[in-house]
């Protein structure tokens, strides 16, 4: 996307991303390649249509980043982790915060100054990419469903982290959603998708309804 972005700024804010990603990418397969864990091969193809695969790619970091924000939480406060290796994650989660942060404001931005005959072509396109990625997590959830038949969330998650529920963890990650997204400038968009429907599932749920959400959009 950086390769085909003609602003000079959002090229370079782009092509940032795409490093800091890649850095993500060795650091994690050191960490496998340290404890002898078979790292899977990840492809790296590039696509043919940048516009297309930048909003996959990033609707795809919006689901997931909200999620492990919440689970990286949890995991550090159990305290089964070192230390150091938390400290140095958390600047990878940050970081996707930042990514998401900025995806969110640069859909914005090109859906406003796009010419007004590709605008319903780019509103299409954002539509099939939020949908993709959602599919692609439900048709997930399914499959750990199956292969857990008879087991409940709880069952699944180690002793050692506490008791968890999904209620905690979806409280958990609307939390740390807006705690890490706090820092920046409060004029810009947030992620709004998934919190929202995180928040409406919790309000359906039985238990304790959700407080307020703390963050400016």
């Amino acid at each position: 996307m950086a390769d085909v972005e003609r602003d000079p700024a959002l090229r370079e804010a782009i092509a940032m991303q795409g490093y800091e990603e890649g850095r993500h990418a060795a650091l994690l397969e050191s960490m496998l390649a340290h404890y002898g864990i078979d790292i899977p091969d990840g492809g790296g193809e590039r696509p043919r249509d940048a516009e297309w695969g930048f909003l996959r790619m990033g609707y795809g970091e919006c689901f997931d980043s909200f999620f492990a924000f919440g689970l990286f939480r949890l995991a550090g406060d159990s305290g089964i982790f070192p230390a150091p290796l938390v400290e140095r994650f958390d600047g990878v989660m940050q970081e996707e915060a930042r990514h998401i942060l900025f995806f969110t404001n640069w859909v914005a931005y090109r859906r406003l100054h796009l010419p007004f005959h590709r605008k319903a072509r780019f509103l299409v396109r954002r539509g099939l990419g939020i949908s993709v990625q959602a599919l692609g997590r439900v048709k997930t959830a399914l499959q750990m469903r199956d292969a857990e038949a008879g087991d409940d969330f709880t069952m699944q998650v180690p002793d050692s982290i506490g008791e968890v529920t999904l209620r905690t963890l979806a409280e958990t990650c609307l939390a740390e959603n807006a705690r890490r997204l706090a820092r920046y400038d409060g004029r810009l968009l947030r992620p709004r998708l998934v919190p929202r429907l995180v928040r409406q599932a919790l309000r359906l749920a039985p238990g304790r309804r959700p407080t307020a959400d703390p963050s400016p959009h």
